[in-house]
């Protein structure tokens, strides 16, 4: 039996998916997790300086593990974000790495960057849960703060799903939102309005935030009923008061977003607890927990999981072994 690993980078990993793969591959996945074939612990934490006093780095990396029944692959996603020296060299903000082994034997069978497919899953989540949300619509407004990678990964998505009739994008930079413009125009059907006032940007099927502002700047009085907002970011983009006066919570885990992201500090001030989560985004895809987005302010939380980077990196693995890329390495 040979014992060799699979080596993949970057642009192995390009070549080899799409965004339109990776909507159908989140797809499948929130489906598993709905129906309990989808194994996802909760994520732990690093803490090197993000929020911490104590290493001074600026940044975190996260240990992500899943296991993903309908590939029958497991893996770990080992990832994280900085913002203090490696921005000052030119480097991305994400680094990440993704680990997959056989489940049967415990086998590593492959080791990839995880940058690429991190941005990508991380693009296709809200899309995904919109979907189930929203059955009937094949067209699609968006409001959208944030114009840099995320921004347009999230764009990228919905256009897979969804034919967008107006996008709204604010972003502190103008000329990143008047770059995002011109970058889109060709996945945007409709307009594409670059807005200089945050609230303009409010309107919107759906509303996606995915920033690194600690502001609050999204606020209650903006959203009406039948809008649903995806605060992505890691940090708390949606005012106290939109949290606790959403007719709907609805996340993709439990247990991360009561301690990360958009629902940090009101959990951490006991304004919200578990039994305040209506349901996750698993439950809605397999029809456990029905919505009236039509009709209510949703708050969806997709903070994201290591089981979408783990499926993903599933099918990468499986194609790059019939196309004969990647080298390899053995570790035995």
């Amino acid at each position: 039996m040979e014992h060799k690993t699979l080596l993949l980078n970057q642009s192995d990993i390009n070549s080899l998916i799409t965004m339109k793969d990776i909507v159908e591959i989140v797809d499948k996945t929130f489906v598993g997790f709905g129906e309990g074939t989808t194994i996802n612990p909760t994520k732990v934490n690093l803490d090197l300086g993000e929020t911490a006093s104590y290493p001074d780095y600026h940044g975190f990396m996260n240990a992500m593990p899943a296991y993903i029944g309908w590939e029958d692959i497991a893996g770990i996603k080992w990832a994280g974000g900085f913002l203090g020296k490696r921005r000052e060299m030119g480097l991305p903000y994400v680094t990440a790495m993704i680990l997959l082994i056989d489940p049967t034997i415990g086998e590593f069978k492959c080791v990839m960057d995880g940058a690429l497919i991190t941005n990508l899953r991380t693009g296709a989540q809200a899309a995904v849960a919109a979907k189930y949300m929203f059955p009937n619509k094949k067209e699609i407004s968006i409001g959208l703060y944030g114009a840099g990678m995320q921004g347009h990964m999230q764009t990228l998505a919905f256009a897979e799903l969804f034919d967008i009739k107006e996008l709204r994008v604010y972003d502190l930079y103008p000329a990143a939102a008047e770059k995002f413009k011109e970058d889109m125009k060709d996945a945007v059907k409709g307009d594409i309005i670059v807005c200089s006032d945050p609230k303009d940007a409010s309107i919107g099927d759906v509303v996606v935030g995915f920033t690194q502002s600690k502001d609050k700047y999204i606020k209650d009085e903006w959203i009406k009923p039948g809008q649903i907002v995806f605060p992505m970011g890691s940090y708390t983009e949606c005012e106290d008061a939109l949290l606790l006066n959403a007719d709907k919570i609805i996340v993709d885990h439990v247990g991360q977003c009561m301690h990360r992201g958009a629902l940090h500090d009101v959990v951490a001030d006991g304004k919200l607890k578990e039994e305040d989560i209506y349901a996750t985004i698993g439950d809605v895809a397999v029809g456990r927990k029905p919505t009236d987005a039509a009709n209510e302010r949703i708050i969806c939380v997709p903070i994201g999981t290591g089981a979408m980077d783990i499926a993903v990196a599933g099918i990468v693995y499986k194609r790059a072994l019939e196309k004969g890329l990647g080298g390899t390495f053995e570790f035995l």
